[in-house]
């Protein structure tokens, strides 16, 4: 007999006329769908905007942020004060995260026992493999919204955000 209902003839994962298999076209289908696997992401609906403080506006209003502010190119472009604000008022966004690699790029580090970013002023006066001492310029995100300096900080280096990569 031919193919058909019963069984007989190709098949797809390369079981032949009288049930032998093709280990070999059996890899080949397997390594195909390998390649088209889906993604965890595929299966998530697309998440929609959700503005943080929703405030009736007009329709010729932008209702979404603009597409340029997910350009890590922007962000090269911005003064530090701009890049401090989004840090602090964009927490939890990729705005967030593209305003940290960039303080970082501009030698800031985060302290994440202060939640504040410093940078050094000058050379370290005392550095070990646990810390450095010397003094630091601070960013003052709570009274001042500025830059202060800080002598004789000793910076343990088990508090410096090193997740980040620039």
């Amino acid at each position: 007999g031919g193919g058909g209902a019963g069984g007989f003839g190709a098949s797809p994962l390369g079981l032949g006329a009288r049930g032998f298999d093709d280990r070999g076209a059996q890899l080949r289908a397997l390594e195909t769908s390998l390649r088209f696997i889906p993604e965890s992401q595929d299966s998530e609906r697309p998440k929609a905007y959700v503005p943080r403080n929703p405030y009736p506006t007009p329709g010729s209003f932008p209702q979404t942020p603009a597409p340029v502010f997910d350009l890590p190119a922007v962000f090269e472009k911005f003064d530090t004060d701009t890049l401090f604000f989004v840090f602090y008022y964009q927490q939890g966004t990729y705005q967030q995260y593209l305003a940290a690699r960039e303080l970082k790029k501009q030698s800031w580090r985060y302290h994440k026992k202060y939640l504040t970013w410093f940078q050094r002023h000058e050379e370290p006066k005392v550095t070990t493999d646990e810390y450095e001492q010397g003094t630091y310029v601070y960013f003052d995100y709570e009274t001042g919204w500025c830059q202060r300096i800080k002598t004789d900080f000793t910076f343990e280096y088990g508090y410096l955000e090193d997740e980040l990569t620039v």
